[in-house]
């Protein structure tokens, strides 16, 4: 009976675990998406008021997109030498923390 109640618990955080990844894949591909149009339609707006067609449109939608994937490559980077870091670590550290 406990064995079983061990199993539901570790399947429980592996769902847990499932559902943040989720979560935070949803977060950042609406950031990647929603970011970049709101910045191009801010531009757009100022197109208008100053007759420069594309140009504000482009330089933000672009500016917004650049920055947004130099971010996600820092975190995916930070994240995966923190993997490493993790993983070469010798066993008494990993222990304790």
């Amino acid at each position: 009976m406990v064995l079983g109640f061990e199993s539901t618990v570790s399947d429980l955080s592996a769902k847990r675990e499932l559902n943040n990844g989720f979560g935070n894949s949803m977060s950042v591909a609406v950031e990647l998406v929603v970011s970049p149009i709101l910045m191009g339609l801010i531009g757009w707006r100022i197109d208008v008021r100053l007759g420069t067609t594309p140009l504000f449109a482009l330089v933000l939608f672009l500016a917004a997109l650049g920055y947004l994937m130099w971010k996600q490559f820092a975190l995916y980077t930070a994240r995966m030498d923190h993997q490493a870091q993790e993983l070469l670590a010798p066993k008494f550290d990993r222990d304790r923390a």
